[in-house]
């Protein structure tokens, strides 16, 4: 095929290990164009160490985004790329030894179920389990824009999705300037996504009866004891060490929690008419539009999850303002599959079939990834310490 460079996203740790394959085998292969690798999955080191001892010609870089990815193609495009390569090779090195795919078994600390156990049980203490309007799901049906439009992340939407730098502007000064530049062509594309139904918002959401067996949680019917599924999650590896079973009740408790689930989904015409568009050349057209149709379905998980702590009576606790709010300043958690403490992205099957989300359109690919893309999917946690950690 010709081509003048390869790109590899890892959205998993265990990814990253076939990154590495990957590269021994092109070098097998007597293949030697560069290579940018990127994804959540990654850093930098490991990308520069590792990912650059495993491929003969060393030709790898690391692209912290689709903006890295595009510079580093123009320096592909002019020949530069060899250099800006050579270059980062020879920076000191700093930070950590801790390297990706790497067995982590000799840092984590042996589990002591007794002393998790108590602490798990003065971490319910006092915490009643609040009881959901209705067990199982129901679907929100074209959820208005307008509707979803004050929870859009205005700061991920101009700066990580359309690219806008403060470039030496205060974040104040950023905010002002962007208010006056960015905000209107916002208003403007969001209304003909209105007018030409371009984006749909929709979601699927519903509550059951949980607790938690070791690291795992359990999800029971309405009875309370026929299991309907059940997620396994990692535990810190350190002393004092949480898990997301922590939030729940033991199973032996007899007492049980309630966990919500949502999935939600901007529809496939945002990524049709993002194509089309693309294809066509007008490619500000496509980077606007493809970033206001992610940030819309961010801003859509953002008013189901509300719509749930409402229901559940605690949204009184949410922060007033949506900037606070968006920063977690409400009670509770919404956690995806696929990050740190929440990685198995296979349980992505278990969490669409229990909510029925083929009823809004959503499905998963060979990759257990959401489909369309603008969706999103979640576990909620309700306790009031839930907020998110790093494993």
């Amino acid at each position: 095929h010709k081509a003048d460079a390869i790109g590899m996203s890892g959205l998993l740790v265990k990814s990253t290990v076939i990154m590495r394959e990957n590269l021994e085998e092109l070098t097998a292969a007597g293949i030697d164009i560069p290579v940018l690798l990127g994804g959540a999955a990654l850093t930098r080191k490991y990308v520069e160490e590792d990912c650059r001892a495993a491929y003969g010609s060393g030709r790898v870089a690391y692209a912290r985004d689709a903006f890295d990815g595009l510079d580093l193609m123009s320096k592909v495009a002019d020949k530069s790329f060899d250099t800006h390569v050579e270059t980062r090779a020879a920076a000191p090195r700093s930070g950590n030894s801790k390297r990706i795919g790497q067995p982590m078994e000799s840092t984590l600390r042996p589990v002591d179920w007794e002393e998790v156990n108590i602490r798990r049980a003065e971490l319910h203490k006092d915490v009643p389990a609040p009881v959901p309007p209705f067990w199982g799901s129901r679907v929100l049906e074209n959820v208005p824009l307008q509707t979803l439009a004050p929870f859009l992340n205005d700061t991920m939407l101009y700066q990580f999705h359309w690219g806008y730098k403060k470039q030496g502007r205060s974040i104040d000064e950023f905010k002002a300037w962007s208010a006056k530049e960015l905000k209107p062509i916002a208003h403007d594309l969001l209304k003909r996504c209105h007018d030409e139904e371009i984006l749909k918002g929709q979601a699927v959401y519903g509550y059951w009866k949980a607790a938690s067996q070791g690291d795992t949680v359990l999800l029971f019917e309405e009875d309370g004891t026929t299991e309907a599924a059940r997620f396994a999650f990692p535990r810190q590896g350190k002393d004092g060490g949480i898990s997301i079973a922590d939030f729940f009740r033991p199973v032996e408790s007899g007492v049980r929690d309630v966990i919500g689930l949502q999935v939600v989904t901007m529809g496939k015409r945002a990524t049709e008419v993002a194509s089309d568009w693309f294809k066509a050349d007008k490619y500000q057209d496509y980077l606007y539009l493809h970033g206001l149709s992610v940030e819309m379905a961010e801003a859509l998980a953002e008013y189901t999850h509300k719509r749930i702590r409402a229901e559940l009576g605690f949204a009184a606790e949410d922060a007033p303002e949506i900037d606070k709010m968006l920063k977690q300043n409400y009670r509770g958690s919404r956690f995806s599959f696929g990050y740190p403490a929440c990685p198995n992205i296979e349980d992505q099957t278990q969490l669409l079939k229990l909510l029925g989300a083929d009823r809004i359109g959503v499905t998963l690919s060979d990759e257990f990834q959401l489909e369309p893309e603008q969706s999103t999917s979640a576990i909620v946690t309700v306790h009031p310490q839930a907020k998110y950690f790093s494993v």
